[in-house]
């Protein structure tokens, strides 16, 4: 039996999944985050690392044939080398309880949307849209060409982001309170749920208290919420969003599809659970520009995709292998 392994390395936690040749998942483990770029290339080995024994599932000395890393931020040659490295020290780690048996085409490194496209369709043809704290929009066809539109973080892009909803939801807030802008619910909310005397003291929270990314965007459920109810501006704040992710997934399709191509759009991220219907939304402004197009839920998680990349590899540089 050969066995592959799917590695999912983000900004908030590393999952490793084992995979037989059938696609069965063996085993899969969970550790902390694995993006080198914000916690460093030791930090990212011990949770790598710490993710695979648990993925191994008191299971010892399997051959393991390829490995799939999708890893958040990984995009460079400078990127890709210094994973290269870290598969070098796994392999070499005396707590791994793994036969290697690694060419340099087995080992797949690639970034977290791609693996996000391939488990949440069940293949690597078809778009994802993911939308969470950040958002980006990735397509690859049948000939294996890739189209990215967006991922440039939240001061250069990021549209349709959870992060992007938030801050226009605060701007609005302000924008109300000054008379500038219509009423909207929003303000009395966000005093609510921040336990704000005044919305004034809104500087505070966001400036004060040093405020990054991922607290702000832990306000876009407010808007949401406020959209859900009926509120006007709210409503107008998630329908840009959307249009913004119509706009990145219409760019994709343009870009590497056929006319009329009958083809999976899967959609991640936070943003699509919320109240007000937003993936409802986008669904229908895209399947109304490209009619044969089918927007879906993901199908299986991230670390499914990057064993099915382990497991293509596999195919390609051995031909009779089944």
């Amino acid at each position: 039996m050969s066995y592959v392994l799917g590695i999912d390395g983000g900004g908030s936690k590393t999952v490793c999944i084992l995979m037989n040749h059938r696609q069965e998942v063996i085993g899969r483990g969970e550790a902390g985050a694995s993006n080198y770029q914000v916690i460093g290339v030791e930090a990212a080995i011990t949770f790598i690392q710490t993710a695979i024994i648990a993925a191994l599932n008191k299971t010892e000395n399997i051959t393991v044939e390829a490995i799939c890393l999708g890893l958040a931020g990984v995009g460079r040659a400078a990127d890709i080398e210094i994973i290269k490295s870290i598969v070098d020290f796994l392999q070499n780690s005396d707590y791994i309880p793994i036969i290697w048996s690694l060419k340099s085409s087995n080992i797949i490194i690639t970034n977290d949307a791609l693996i996000a496209l391939v488990g949440g369709i069940g293949k690597d043809v078809g778009i994802v849209v993911a939308a969470g704290t950040g958002s980006i929009v990735l397509g690859q066809n049948q000939q294996g060409d890739i189209k990215r539109v967006g991922g440039w973080g939240y001061l250069l892009g990021d549209e349709g982001s959870a992060y992007k909803i938030a801050v226009a939801g605060m701007q609005a807030a302000l924008k109300s309170y000054d008379g500038r802008e219509m009423q909207t619910r929003i303000v009395e909310d966000l005093k609510q749920h921040l336990s704000l005397a005044n919305i004034e003291d809104l500087i505070e929270v966001i400036y004060r208290r040093g405020w990054g990314v991922r607290e702000i965007a832990a306000l876009a459920p407010i808007i949401d919420h406020a959209a859900a109810g009926g509120d006007e501006v709210a409503s107008q704040i998630i329908d840009s969003a959307v249009q913004e992710l119509v706009q990145a997934t219409s760019t994709v399709i343009n870009a590497i599809f056929d006319s009329g191509e009958v083809l999976e759009i899967v959609t991640i991220g936070s943003v699509w659970q919320g109240q007000c219907k937003m993936h409802k939304r986008f669904s229908a402004s895209i399947v109304k520009k490209f009619p044969a197009v089918k927007v879906i839920l993901p199908r299986f998680e991230p670390a499914y995709g990057a064993g099915l990349l382990a497991l293509k590899s596999l195919l390609i540089s051995s031909p009779g292998f089944d």
